[in-house]
């Protein structure tokens, strides 16, 4: 991949310099060692070079190698957006975010990276920044370059990452038009793939909006403001609000094929186009039929 900047600023490193660009100490380790090339105006350098107001400055990195691991699987994506840096596609439940032991290669990170080949994108590796569980729906954000990905993660847990679902639960009691659940969660001891709220569980923030109810269900509009496994799941069924289909958390699960959750919005910095991303995907044919059949008035 290729970079460029014109510098404007104060004498300084170019290795600090790049590393402000989002560059990781490996990063630059492997632009030494595994084929890259830096140069300012024209003229080969290393990072501990001085540059200046007006130098131009050019990278470029190593080819990155492709994961054996990952095979590629050609299959329809439904790409949301897409750009030099980043994939952003709406992944169907009852597909894998990533491959597994012992299950098919049929994951969303194989049908990416056959996508990248058939595209002849200049780099085949599959970068996930953002995953799904299995029988969850909606938007995963792949980056395409291994820059592209670090300088994302640094935003994933912040206030610059906005990440939220649509979310059908069980409504024995109202819900109130907005809400926060602050609950730690942790790991059951009983069963690894369980979470459960806990004492000494990591903290854990979900805010909601009440998008309609009735007396028995509600379709209500999450933001998270941490990333915990299951985090969604694990806190409406804490306050007594299961997810429809959610047979993990629900000793009684209501009916539905799968957890009714879809990541419907997402809203991130674009940090190399200097941009902001909004992006949506519509709420999937089997959830929009569920919320039909509760009279939850909601757009598809």
């Amino acid at each position: 991949m290729r970079f460029e900047w014109h510098y404007e600023g104060p004498p300084l490193k170019l290795g600090a310099f790049l590393r402000q660009q989002g560059f990781s100490r490996a990063q630059l380790k492997k632009l030494h060692y595994q084929g890259g090339f830096i140069f300012v105006n024209k003229r080969q350098r290393n990072t501990a070079y001085g540059i200046r107001t007006g130098d131009r400055i050019l990278v470029q990195t190593a080819p990155e190698q492709a994961a054996d691991s990952v095979v590629p699987y050609p299959h329809d994506l439904a790409i949301c957006y897409e750009d030099d840096d980043y994939l952003v596609v709406n992944k169907p439940a009852g597909v894998a975010s990533i491959p597994a032991i012992g299950r098919k290669n049929d994951s969303m990170a194989n049908m990416v990276k056959a996508y990248l080949i058939k595209t002849r994108a200049e780099s085949q590796a599959v970068h996930v920044v953002t995953r799904l569980d299995r029988d969850t729906s909606g938007l995963m954000v792949f980056a395409k370059h291994s820059l592209a990905h670090s300088l994302l993660d640094r935003q994933l847990h912040s206030e610059a990452f906005l990440k939220q679902y649509v979310a059908i639960v069980t409504a024995k009691s109202p819900l109130p038009a907005h809400g926060w659940i602050v609950l730690p969660i942790g790991v059951s001891q009983g069963f690894y793939m369980r979470r459960i709220v806990s004492t000494t569980g990591k903290p854990s923030v979900t805010e909601y909006r009440t998008l309609a109810q009735t007396s028995q269900a509600a379709a209500v509009l999450v933001t998270l403001h941490t990333g915990r496994t299951h985090q969604i799941r694990v806190h409406f069924a804490a306050i007594g609000h299961v997810l429809f289909g959610d047979d993990l958390y629900s000793r009684q699960p209501v009916s539905f094929e799968r957890q009714a959750l879809h990541c419907a919005h997402l809203r991130f910095w674009q940090p190399l186009k200097k941009k902001w991303l909004d992006i949506q995907a519509p709420l999937p044919k089997d959830m929009a039929g569920l919320a039909e059949r509760l009279q939850l008035p909601l757009r598809g």
